[in-house]
């Protein structure tokens, strides 16, 4: 007797490979990040939030093909899921801005108290980029900018707002 195949349209497996890949990086758990405080790509960051919880903290970021106004992104990731599964593109870690969080971006109506430099941010790349401790800015805190709405008292130079081997400036921030 014969044998009988079956061909796969090759849209299918590629429609199918890209809801796998979505899935995969949706559902993987995050391992036990590295002493030096270094993440991996497939990690899901969790934002810091005031008195969240784990699971509260889980849920307040998503994976996204934009950043939406208003939010941040803690990490990002090169992936298909944004292009329909026909090339690679950048795909965003989404969170709202909160204090204490790690961020690719400053925020409006936050300062940043320090930096570091990662490949976090850089979609898998071999560069590294910056990222901003975020805080809500009030009076008697030292940060790395002085945010809209607010002055500064006093300077000193240190490595907190450097992501390199120099030393820049932190401002005293005072309320107007």
């Amino acid at each position: 007797m014969p044998r009988t195949t079956f061909r796969v349209p090759r849209t299918l497996l590629t429609a199918t490979a890209t809801v796998a890949l979505a899935l995969a990086a949706a559902t993987v758990p995050a391992a036990a990040a590295p002493a030096d405080g270094t993440r991996t790509i497939a990690e899901a960051p969790e934002a810091d939030t005031a008195g969240a919880t784990g699971a509260a903290r889980a849920t307040s970021g998503f994976w996204a093909c934009s950043v939406p106004s208003g939010y941040t992104y803690t990490s990002s990731q090169s992936s298909y899921a944004c292009s329909g599964g026909s090339y690679r593109t950048t795909e965003f870690y989404v969170q709202p801005p909160a204090d204490n969080l790690w961020a690719c971006t400053t925020m409006p109506g936050y300062t940043h108290t320090a930096v570091m430099s990662s490949h976090t941010c850089s979609a898998g790349g071999s560069y590294t980029t910056t990222q901003y401790l975020l805080q809500k800015p009030v009076t008697g805190m030292w940060a790395c900018s002085v945010p809209s709405g607010f002055t500064y008292t006093a300077t000193q130079q240190s490595h907190t707002c450097s992501s390199g081997s120099y030393t820049t400036t932190q401002f005293l921030l005072r309320a107007l």
